[in-house]
């Protein structure tokens, strides 16, 4: 039997499932039959985490999730974020003010049709807004009984640390994957003693560790990953070339690319709980399948060799992304 991951007093299955990519970021939103298959699959599948956020196609994708999981929601963990919504000019905004974080959750409580959302993000930390009141807020509303758990996204070791003295936080979303390592900086150690839950979204690297972005020209014009600066094309075809020893290894073990980057996602702490996302079914089973692959010291430490931060070209953000967010980088 597969051992479950710790969110707060919550158990969950190692691997989650973010939802993203069903309704934003990638392209036009999937259809609404083909999401609806895909949700309820990854819950007979055995998937109890299910993530999303009130950014996520702007309300979509939490009135998705809400559509389609509400009857089931004894089955699984649902978590949402706060701080990042559409203003009233219709565009992203970033508002981390108390009175904004509680109005919104009360907004996502009724996409999400639900009386409750069980781990509640701080999605990106408005930094005009101390983060002790930040949390303070959401604070009440875990006493208000509106969210059961706090956690942060895109945070530094110290902001959780200040964060964690006002209130307990159950988990920190950044990004972590064989290609995005900044976690391993301070972040993940802090996690560790404070006893906090590390949720690694993009575990895939946005499908460049599923080795599913050959021809980058095939992707919508919308997809995010246009802008980012390890997709473009110069610095992609460097990256390209470091995938062959990861499908060389997986052939070896007789798994996919996915599963061995996802597997050594999981060898890096019994906290680390990666949320890949997908629109394929068959794709979800498979990943799944990585919590049950044993790896070796040996092929822990060829992996972190082979994608090591100074062999992947280009960052993970943009300048401007980098303004928004508090986490640390590799000088």
């Amino acid at each position: 039997m597969t051992i479950r991951r710790k969110i707060g007093d919550l158990q969950v299955f190692p691997i989650g499932l973010g939802c993203m990519g069903l309704s934003h970021g990638y392209g036009p939103a999937v259809p609404e039959e083909q999401a609806r298959a895909l949700l309820l699959g990854a819950l007979d599948a055995g998937v109890t985490l299910f993530d999303t956020a009130a950014l996520y196609g702007f309300g979509a994708n939490e009135e998705l999730l809400g559509r389609v999981l509400s009857p089931h929601r004894s089955r699984f963990t649902l978590a949402s974020k706060c701080g990042i919504f559409r203003g009233p000019d219709g565009k992203r905004l970033i508002d981390g003010r108390p009175e904004t974080l509680k109005r919104t959750c009360d907004e996502s409580l009724q996409r999400l049709r639900t009386d409750v959302i069980d781990l509640y993000y701080l999605h990106r930390w408005d930094k005009s807004v101390p983060i002790e009141e930040c949390v303070g807020a959401l604070a009440d509303l875990v006493r208000a009984g509106k969210i059961r758990h706090i956690g942060l996204s895109e945070v530094s070791a110290q902001t959780l640390r200040k964060a964690y003295a006002v209130h307990p936080i159950a988990a920190v979303q950044n990004e972590y994957s064989l290609w995005t390592r900044e976690v391993e900086i301070a972040l993940l150690q802090a996690c560790r003693d404070l006893d906090v839950a590390l949720v690694s979204f993009s575990p895939l690297g946005r499908a460049y560790l599923a080795d599913g972005l050959p021809d980058l020209a095939r992707l919508a014009p919308t997809d995010l990953r246009l802008r980012l600066p390890r997709f473009q094309p110069e610095a992609y075809a460097r990256n390209l070339a470091l995938l062959q020893p990861l499908r060389e290894r997986a052939r070896e073990l007789g798994c996919t690319p996915s599963q061995l980057a996802l597997a050594w996602l999981l060898h890096q702490g019994s906290n680390v709980i990666p949320i890949p996302g997908t629109t394929n079914l068959a794709h979800l089973k498979q990943n799944l399948g990585a919590a049950d692959l044993a790896l070796d010291e040996a092929t822990c430490a060829d992996l972190s060799r082979w994608f090591d931060r100074d062999r992947v070209a280009g960052a993970r953000y943009v300048d401007a992304t980098f303004k928004e967010i508090d986490t640390e980088r590799f000088s």
